[in-house]
């Protein structure tokens, strides 16, 4: 932890020294330092090079595998009990709908690239969330660890990681009962584990090691705070504490002392926009604990929208790869069936997502920042007599938000009862080609030095979907 020591004395009463100070910014990951962090980017990324387009990354993983049916491709032509449950709601976009829970989403219809044709044939939980997180390339590491390996793990500006996730714990302590199944979309296959998103709720310290520690009646006196924070600047600068460190190290001290934890500090944000992403109040209503399932009260979704305001404050931080998680898409109608999930999950990503294009679109972001949202699957065609459906890897749910890209279409088209593509199939190596394209300069990247032999070549064989190029 960083702590601030009394510039009266050499050594506290735990025997730390002030040359010290350099040690306690550890990281948590790996065992890691940010300075070491720092010194990695350098290493095995490509920096501030122009391979690297000024460009981010959101996803929305819907965890569970969401109905491609309720959410994108209603249907409504199919027989009963294959159209979407809820029916269908019109979008700015001549002839396409969307699953009427995404009623906000559909006015900006005309921003968005609808994929019904996704497809990669994988029924199970975790070899399919993993599988769609690495877009199916060959190194299995998820497709931010893959970014990472060639950009570097940190913004070497800000020492803002370049790649997170943010499960609902992310948003605050309350929250962490929520349900996240991160280690299924954060495996590094092959690549380090250095090159891992980071994850700023359970389990990680970079946050907590990036807060300044000072004695609590110090923290009641703001103005002794900011003296004591001058002097120990001014200090620094002229002692010799630095003199033998190394960049990285004087580096880490900048983005330390520099308090980039504000980043995830959403109290510094202004309370109308909050307001715009609040999903406080879309929670599991107390009746459908009568199913009495133990992992109900852990897929309510009442964080999304700060998950989803953090990812942009993020981005806005230098952070080019973002995975925000919302859980209970399993949709069998054990916990949640399609009838009594739809109306809680769908209308907080709804809410959640347009208040995030609404927020870009005002900050100039747009054309910058690419939202894709997806699953590890989709869900069987037909409904069960749960009310729910069931795993089905044969049409996966699938669409893409801003970013400067063609919008204002559908790609592909489902077979009349949604339950395989009919046109233009797209696969995961297409998902993948579409991230690496956007964020990476491929052709560049083929004369960069320091970039694997596997991933250059694989790097060099992909191809973005076709109608996003």
């Amino acid at each position: 932890m960083f702590k601030l020591l009394d510039s009266r004395l050499t050594r506290n009463c735990e025997g730390a020294t002030r040359r010290e100070f350099l040690q306690v910014g550890t990281l948590g990951l790996g065992g890691l330092t940010l300075a070491d962090l720092l010194a990695l980017e350098s290493q095995a990324g490509t920096g501030g090079s122009p391979v690297m387009k000024d460009r981010a990354i959101i996803v929305l993983n819907m965890q569970g595998g969401p109905t491609h049916i309720e959410t994108f491709d209603p249907k409504m032509t199919a027989p009963s009990e294959y159209r979407a449950m809820f029916g269908e709601v019109k979008t700015t976009v001549p002839g396409v709908t969307f699953g009427s829970h995404f009623e906000r989403l559909a006015k900006h219809a005309h921003e968005m690239a609808i994929v019904r044709s996704y497809r990669h044939g994988i029924g199970s939980h975790g070899t399919a969330a993993s599988h769609v997180a690495a877009g199916g390339n060959s190194t299995g590491a998820n497709m931010g660890s893959l970014y990472a390996r060639i950009a570097g793990v940190t913004n070497s500006e800000t020492g803002i990681p370049n790649v997170a996730v943010l499960p609902p714990g992310a948003a605050g302590e309350e929250y962490k009962r929520l349900g996240a199944q991160t280690q299924r979309i954060t495996g590094t296959g092959t690549l380090p584990s250095e090159y891992k998103p980071f994850d700023p709720s359970a389990g990680s310290q970079i946050v907590k090691n990036m807060e300044l520690k000072v004695p609590e009646k110090r923290l009641d006196d703001r103005r002794g705070l900011l003296t004591g924070l001058d002097s120990f600047r001014r200090e620094l600068d002229a002692s010799d504490v630095l003199s033998g460190a190394t960049q990285f190290q004087q580096q880490a001290f900048d983005v330390i002392l520099g308090g980039i934890d504000a980043a995830f500090d959403l109290s510094k944000e202004d309370p109308r926009i909050v307001s715009q992403y609040d999903t406080s109040h879309i929670d599991i209503p107390k009746y459908l604990y009568k199913k009495k399932n133990k992992n109900l009260a852990g897929q309510s979704p009442v964080s999304l929208g700060k998950q989803m305001l953090m990812a942009r404050r993020l981005v806005q931080a230098g952070c080019r790869f973002v995975t925000v998680t919302s859980a209970g898409w399993d949709m069998h109608g054990n916990a949640f069936g399609v009838d009594d999930g739809m109306p809680i999950l769908g209308t907080a990503v709804d809410v959640a997502t347009s208040a995030l294009l609404e927020d870009l679109d005002r900050l100039g972001m747009s054309n910058n920042v690419l939202l894709v949202m997806t699953g590890e699957f989709g869900r069987t065609p037909r409904i069960n007599k749960k009310g729910g459906r069931d795993h089905w890897g044969n049409l996966c749910t699938l669409a893409f938000a801003g970013g400067g890209l063609p919008m204002g279409q559908v790609i592909g088209q489902s077979d009349r009862t949604a339950s395989v593509p009919n046109s233009d199939p797209v696969q995961s190596r297409d998902l993948l080609g579409t991230v690496m394209h956007y964020l990476l300069d491929i052709a560049e990247l083929r004369l960069t030095q320091g970039i694997p032999s596997e991933i250059a070549r694989m790097l060099a064989d992909i191809q973005p979907i076709s109608q996003l190029a």
